[in-house]
């Protein structure tokens, strides 16, 4: 048996260990489990042979850090993940509690399996399982994790920005995608950007009696409505001037490999989606639309009265959660200056509207001839048994814009996540034989790319 055969069930152990701190980024009173979760990674890198490791203390979560960097002359590869993650809620929709990972079948249940805990595993025990037998790795590696990844990671940009000697390397790895199906090994080659903020709509200077001002009153949440509206169109076409002037639209080659893909439209919609309809951009395939269109969303709205019962107010304020989707040449800061001018140009009389952003994040895309892509795409290919696929993803890992920034390196985004997997929802899970082929491909990466 090989090593990692070997300590399969010490590695899911340690996983769970890893799975019941509720490193929770978004909430305050998560601050403590954070830290510990950041201690516990900490002591995976020591465990793993890594050296120089350190937690990088800073306004923020601390940043975990650590190297082997005994390879002269050859590639150093730089390991980025997270180990915060988003708020379980609604905690009744799960079957086993978020933060007691349960094993049911050949999944493991718990808030952070495949996002990013597990996946962040697997490139530990790859290097692991390198210097446990070998007592070297055949690369340069520098591991940089981070706990804010699931709440905006201004941390980590302002820490990428100010030591790119330090962090210097010759790629980047990021194992936080996933598989386009099971036993179909994936390689995630673009994401999309983010901007995320409120908009913030302002009427009268208290709630106000709609029988005594109703006809009068400017209402914040009608006006919220109509800002929405003049925003994006029925078909899903975003109608922010300028928006879509800088969009690259994917290559006549990469559709045609999309058109291939093992995959069912209604099954999506009936079964993953569970919804009655598919919507969006009419004239855009399904793919363009998820993975190199831009959207604009709406994640809630607050304002008025929502209780039991009746209150018949005219709120003073309303409160919408927004965020704009990004491609390939969109720039974030010029997306929240359109974003503002539009809302401003869309006001109604009587209410002052504002967009504040909260974080932005640069879209990637990255040439699938890269040596390194090729590298990781025949690792993959072998450890699995079937050709390796290229995708993009509707998602956000804006690390990968600050790599390419700062560091001027591609990021290698090695999927071992399942579409199924639930990030971000209820009953989260991940895949155990993937976490374990996962390593394999990892550690075979690195050979691969050490002979260049």
């Amino acid at each position: 048996m090989s090593y990692t055969e070997d300590n399969r069930s010490r590695y899911v152990e340690e996983l769970k260990e890893f799975l019941r701190i509720p490193s929770i980024s978004t909430l305050s009173e998560n601050k403590a489990d954070i830290r510990r979760a950041a201690e516990f990674t900490a002591a995976q890198l020591r465990q793993a042979g890594m050296g120089n490791v350190e937690l990088i203390e800073g306004e923020g979560n601390p940043l975990v850090y650590g190297e082997w960097v005994q390879a002269p002359g050859k590639p150093t590869l730089l390991f980025y993940g997270h180990y915060d993650v988003q708020p379980p809620d609604p905690l009744n929709e799960w079957i086993s509690p978020p933060f007691e990972p349960e094993i049911r079948g050949e999944n493991i249940y718990a808030r952070g399996a495949a996002d990013d805990k597990g996946l962040t595993l697997i490139l530990v025990k790859a290097v692991e399982a390198l210097m446990a037998t070998r007592g070297v790795l055949p690369v340069n590696v520098k591991f940089l994790i981070e706990g804010e990844e699931e709440s905006g990671g201004e941390h980590i940009s302002r820490y990428v920005a100010s030591k790119p000697s330090r962090l210097q390397a010759d790629a980047a790895v990021i194992c936080d995608t996933e598989m386009f199906a099971p036993e179909l090994p994936t390689l995630c080659i673009g994401l999309r950007g983010i901007v995320y903020g409120e908009l913030i709509v302002k009427g009268a200077k208290q709630d106000l009696h709609s029988g005594v001002y109703g006809g009068a009153a400017p209402n914040p949440i009608m006006a919220a409505a109509e800002i929405l509206t003049a925003l994006k169109d029925r078909d899903g076409r975003i109608r922010i001037p300028g928006f879509y002037d800088r969009v690259r639209p994917p290559a006549p080659q990469e559709l045609e490999a999309w058109s291939r893909l093992p995959f069912d439209e209604e099954k999506y919609r009936s079964e993953e989606m569970g919804s009655s309809a598919l919507t969006g951009e009419p004239e855009f395939t399904l793919f363009e639309r998820l993975w190199a269109r831009p959207t604009l969303e709406v994640h809630g709205i607050r304002g008025g009265f929502t209780g039991e019962g009746a209150k018949t107010v005219i709120p003073a304020q309303a409160l919408v959660k927004l965020s704009a989707r990004l491609v390939a040449d969109q720039r974030p800061e010029e997306a929240v200056e359109q974003i503002q001018k539009a809302v401003a140009a869309a006001c109604p009389l009587g209410v002052t509207a504002e967009f504040r952003p909260f974080h932005c994040g640069g879209p990637s895309l990255i040439n699938p001839d890269n040596p390194f892509i090729r590298a990781a795409a025949d690792a993959m290919t072998e450890v699995f048994g079937k050709p390796t696929v290229y995708v993009r993803s509707g998602g956000s890992i804006p690390i990968t814009a600050l790599f390419d920034r700062h560091l001027g390196i591609p990021s290698v985004m090695m999927g071992f996540g399942l579409p199924d997997d639930n990030l971000h929802a209820p009953n989260e899970k991940l895949y155990l034989p993937n976490f374990y082929r996962g390593i394999d491909a990892v550690s075979l990466y690195l050979d691969i790319v050490a002979q260049g």
